[in-house]
């Protein structure tokens, strides 16, 4: 209010004026920006962490379908001992050549049959290994892109408190976790 040249300052007013006249220059446009820009990093960062952990669940998955189809082999080359080894034991009890020619024939078709479900076989377990080793290495993957989202959340955090204390050095506390999140990050886009 004012009147006659005399002006009363609400406490409302005083807070302003003290602010305006103690607030390092442009410190909460400074950490408003840095807030913007860690958060606009960390939100590909998570993308990024999420997309990585689905790729791992899938080749997970994909490692186990090819587990799967190779036991089947496994378990058809077994199938096909069994029957060698039956037509061996019936070479081994036949009198008549007739018959012994017929089950050295079946022996020896078991025996090439033996050899390419084997060789299916372990180039599915091959298949298997490879497509663990690559989910693995998308769940590495994963770890380090979480590991920088959360560092730019704490960076993101120190920034908040800063603003409220509007302590100087806590922005200097905001950048340096907003650093190692962004190093961490490189990391990840390097596979390493």
């Amino acid at each position: 209010m004012s009147g006659h040249g005399f002006h009363v300052h609400g406490p409302h007013e005083h807070e302003l004026e003290h602010a305006a006249q103690h607030e390092p220059k442009g410190f909460a446009g400074q950490l408003a920006v840095i807030t913007a820009v860690l958060a606009t990093v960390g939100a590909f960062f998570s993308y990024m962490g999420g997309a990585t952990q689905a790729n791992a669940g899938i080749l997970k998955n994909d490692a186990a379908i090819k587990k799967t189809e190779a036991s089947n082999q496994w378990n058809y080359y077994q199938s096909k001992s069994s029957k060698q080894n039956l037509a061996e034991l019936a070479l081994e009890l036949t009198p008549s050549e007739e018959q012994k020619a017929k089950y050295r024939d079946k022996i020896a078709r078991y025996e090439k049959e033996k050899a390419d479900i084997k060789a299916n076989a372990e180039k599915l377990e091959e298949e298997s290994r490879h497509f663990d080793e690559k989910s693995e290495q998308q769940l590495h993957m994963h770890h380090r892109w979480a590991q920088a989202t959360t560092a730019l959340q704490v960076s993101i955090a120190v920034a908040a408190i800063a603003l409220l204390t509007r302590r100087r050095w806590m922005e200097w506390a905001t950048l340096v976790f907003g650093g190692i999140g962004c190093v961490l990050g490189a990391l990840a886009a390097l596979h390493l």
